[in-house]
């Protein structure tokens, strides 16, 4: 591990003027489950760890539209065990209880979950070429090591997938990232906040540099408090997902009002169905209506050699998931 200065931020202003005074090179420290293995594998290589752990801004509170606001601070286990979110959003729960094991919620927060960087092999190898690591430099899981990797919203520079179960359910909810920088506070929808990899695939988020992530904010929703999340994984234990679904549904009458479904570990991002959901609304609730839903979403999917198998399991995980949400036997 290479050499790092250390400080503590005992106010927001001073983190936000920490990182300006570093111009970039600078990285905040709260849990530190992913920046500090990255550290480890000289892939991330700040010149300063700035430590928001005693920051306040750990609080889960209900908004006023009754809505939920998370502090960027808050400890996963803390937010899937919260009433609120377990009532009103019990998706998030299960996304954060699904993405890690104990220990790791435990310490690992909010903010820092949003901005973990993927897990593709070449990316955490600094031997082997990336272009999200070193731009330029190539995509070499396009012929190699890909079985893990994206179907959806890829590029020839990368095909890498955003690892996060909890943004998964964040992406159906229409979730709301809150950040500080010099400027004051801004908010910014997490559909604008993570990013396809196009030709500048080392730009996974929006986040402005030098800007500090503050909460996560969940709309109102009746919608939410019948959601699922589900995760498909290669061993029942902690492991990163290969599919993943944030999910639900109203249907009045056998007709579909209105629905939401987000994908995990298909992309590079957390991807909103929206061609799946688009497809359903005003149709009855049948088995070939939630089969061409998955086909409408699944159309554009461009697999590689070893990675095919996700479109028949990330088919057979929308129609099975709305099945259950409906009722509707498939």
């Amino acid at each position: 591990m290479r050499k790092f200065a250390y400080r503590s931020a005992d106010s927001v202003d001073t983190a936000l003027a920490l990182l300006a005074e570093h111009d970039g090179s600078a990285r905040i420290l709260a849990g530190g489950t992913n920046l500090v293995d990255l550290m480890k594998l000289d892939v991330a290589r700040p010149t300063l760890l700035i430590d928001v752990n005693g920051l306040p801004l750990d609080e889960i509170v209900e908004t006023d539209d009754g809505g939920v606001r998370i502090g960027a601070t808050a400890r996963n286990s803390d937010v899937a065990a919260h009433p609120l979110i377990r009532e009103r959003y019990p998706a998030v729960a299960q996304a954060l209880v699904a993405g890690a094991s104990g220990q790791l919620r435990n310490l690992a927060t909010v903010g820092g979950n949003l901005l973990q960087r993927t897990r593709c092999v070449y990316f955490t190898d600094t031997t082997k070429p990336c272009n999200k690591r070193d731009p330029g430099s190539g995509c070499p899981a396009r012929e190699g090591v890909h079985h893990n990797l994206a179907v959806l919203g890829g590029s020839e520079h990368c095909i890498a997938t955003n690892p996060s179960d909890f943004a998964v359910p964040l992406a159906a909810f229409d979730a709301v990232v809150h950040i500080r920088d010099a400027d004051g506070e801004h908010e910014i929808p997490l559909a604008d906040f993570y990013r396809l990899p196009g030709d500048e695939p080392d730009r996974d988020t929006t986040l402005p540099v030098g800007a500090l992530i503050t909460a996560v904010s969940l709309p109102p929703s009746e919608l939410a408090a019948g959601a699922v999340y589900r995760k498909v994984r290669e061993r029942a234990s902690y492991a990163f997902a290969i599919g993943s679904i944030a999910a639900a549904i109203d249907v009045h009458d056998d007709v579909v009002r209105d629905v939401r479904i987000a994908l995990g570990a298909v992309a590079p991002m957390p991807w909103r169905a929206r061609a799946a959901e688009q497809a359903l609304v005003g149709r009855h609730a049948t088995p070939e209506a939630f089969r061409d839903a998955a086909d409408a979403e699944l159309a554009e999917a461009d697999p590689l050699r070893d990675n095919a198998y996700k479109i028949p399991l990330i088919h057979n995980l929308i129609v099975r998931t709305l099945g259950e949400l409906s009722g509707v036997a498939t």
